[in-house]
């Protein structure tokens, strides 16, 4: 982080600025991440001195902000019950499950047992570091994600296609259940662009595709993948996709090829929330709006910027009218995407 005058890290200074920031902008959660406990004790009871966990759930409850701890698997393994039953008592909301990595008989057991002790303390479940969904948010509906998915962690480290993933992955691992990807990226790269920095990660292809990938992917629980003094600079951009919703009414995938390209249109109450990304190929879309039950809508759209084939970041938005018999047309620079929202109007 910058502009802040604390140092940032694992501490408490840095979560209360979080915490602020989420209550800023209407977001629920914090996730305390890896090093909140001693990684190398295996205790899931010990809190690092630099960190005032009972500071922080009180901060965040003022703030209206609850606190999600993260754990790796066999670290809280053994002491589920104990575990549950003390941290749901301070406050914390819920658990981020990590590294489970299998699924053999021991990694199911598991992934079963938490999920039915945490519910009995009133906790949820996001699985990280999981294999693939397979109907057990049915039994257990405090299960928010599952990763089972090339997230966009990836790229800290490495120099996948994401672009090309993205396109894929809803027509193949999507179709099995929720995912935990952690989109959102503001400090956007295109394909020259790109470089694997840790320290200064960044996402390929363009900031309308990142914001995309909020409605098209299924995640009732979205981590964002920034950190809020690059989300500070862009608040137009913010406050759109703080707004998109995490559960939805009704889906339709409009347009799509595997590799390719998809468009997702999501209804929640009245408003319709349309995205469509494409691969590292530009292409022009015609998106036919007939399906919509009204017949007049405001539309905010975010759309590529004429510039974003070389400034991954450049976009524009559009605030005006459609009738559901309107079709719209867009360019997708490459690696690009759009997200609009459409409110009727009475």
């Amino acid at each position: 982080m910058s502009g802040v005058d604390f140092k940032a890290g694992v501490n408490t200074n840095t979560y209360k600025y979080y915490i602020d920031f989420a209550h800023e902008n209407g977001l629920e959660y914090v996730v305390l991440d890896e090093g909140w406990s001693p990684p190398t004790e295996g205790d899931i009871f010990k809190v690092v001195p630099e960190i005032d966990l009972d500071a922080l759930v009180a901060y965040g409850k003022e703030k209206n902000v609850g606190i999600i701890l993260w754990a790796v698997w066999n670290v809280i393994d053994e002491h589920v019950e104990e575990a549950c039953r003390f941290y749901s008592a301070i406050g914390i909301k819920g658990f981020k499950i990590d590294f489970i990595d299998r699924n053999d008989q021991q990694a199911v057991e598991f992934v079963h047992r938490f999920a039915s002790i945490a519910a009995k303390y009133k906790l949820f479940v996001d699985y990280h570091g999981m294999y693939q969904p397979a109907g057990l948010q049915r039994t257990y509906p405090n299960i928010l994600n599952f990763e089972g998915v090339y997230g966009l962690e990836e790229v800290k480290w490495s120099n996948p296609n994401m672009p090309l993933y993205n396109v894929t992955a809803p027509f193949l691992r999507m179709m099995a259940g929720p995912l935990d990807y952690t989109p959102g990226t503001f400090h956007n790269a295109t394909k020259e662009n790109f470089r694997a920095i840790y320290s200064s990660p960044m996402g390929q292809g363009t900031r309308c595709n990142q914001m995309a990938l909020l409605v098209i992917q299924d995640a009732p629980l979205v981590a964002l993948a920034d950190n809020p003094s690059i989300y500070k600079k862009e608040q137009e951009c913010l406050d759109f996709i703080a707004s998109i919703p995490t559960t939805w009414d009704d889906t339709k995938v409009l347009s799509g090829k595997v590799g390719e390209q998809i468009v997702t249109a999501r209804q929640n109450g009245d408003d319709w929330y349309i995205a469509g990304i494409t691969n590292w190929d530009e292409r022009n879309l015609e998106i036919d709006l007939s399906f919509l039950p009204k017949d007049n809508y405001q539309a905010t759209i975010f759309t590529d910027g004429v510039n974003a084939d070389k400034i991954a970041t450049d976009y524009k938005k559009v605030v005006t009218e459609f009738l559901n018999t309107s079709k719209h047309r867009v360019h997708l620079a490459p690696g690009g995407g759009f997200v609009m929202l459409l409110k009727p109007v009475l």
